[in-house]
């Protein structure tokens, strides 16, 4: 298996006046191409600061973050900005989506950056895959939360992502919701073959991933295939 992200002796920490807090003390891993990764931890664990890490949303104060053969440490904020949006796919808790833009034209906006033309069939399959084609000239205020995350999930795979980033998908959404929003993004990411790494406190969905890293304290406490950690 090609290797699509590596960490080697990542250290994270903040300075806050004449302390320093450390965040992520010495974590090494690395994510096989198209495999599904969860990484699971308790509230300040370090997760969701890993996970700004390994899509280059944030730099490491130590070690080595490579992602799909590029180095991630010594790049211009340009330059992290043309990796992610030529490789990364992201889905937040939040949704992200623009409130000035109907879900159609938030579905396009990735693939318009990267300067591409005719886009817009592209944009409405995605959006029929995740069952909003009749919603698609709606703005995020006239959809629900479920439905705002199903158009964040259609733009996450519409620039055709190698990596798709989820921090914590399902953290705003009722029960029988985010089974919905799971489901999709599971049966996306297989029909695409992306590579998936996701955030969350939700084991139910850790286990549907092939495999888990823990975190806690900053530090890998282990790392092992979720069939084995379910047992």
């Amino acid at each position: 298996m090609d290797t699509i992200l590596s960490l080697q002796d990542v250290g994270k920490i903040y300075q806050s006046g004449n302390r320093s807090l450390t965040v992520l003390d010495n974590v090494n891993f690395s994510i096989d191409t198209g495999s599904t990764v969860s990484i699971v931890g308790p509230s300040g664990s370090g997760k969701t600061t890993l996970l700004g890490l390994c899509a280059g949303l944030d730099r490491a104060s130590s070690g080595i973050v490579e992602l799909h053969g590029t180095k991630l440490n010594g790049l211009s904020e340009d330059q992290l900005a043309a990796v992610r949006n030529q490789y990364i796919g992201f889905i937040f808790q939040n949704f992200q989506l623009m409130p000035t833009l109907t879900a159609l034209e938030n579905v396009m906006v990735p693939l318009e950056l990267r300067g591409e033309k005719n886009v817009k069939p592209r944009a409405l399959d995605l959006l029929d895959k995740v069952g909003l084609a009749e919603r698609s000239h709606h703005y995020p205020t006239q959809l629900s939360g479920g439905e705002q995350q199903r158009v964040s999930l259609a733009r996450a795979f519409s620039n055709r992502p190698k990596i798709l980033f989820a921090d914590e998908p399902t953290g705003n959404l009722d029960a029988e919701t985010s089974e919905k929003v799971v489901k999709l993004l599971f049966e996306l990411n297989r029909e695409a073959g992306t590579t998936l790494v996701v955030v969350t406190h939700d084991l139910d969905l850790a286990a549907k991933t092939q495999r888990i890293i823990r975190v806690k304290g900053g530090k890998i406490i282990s790392d092992a295939p979720s069939s084995v950690q379910n047992q």
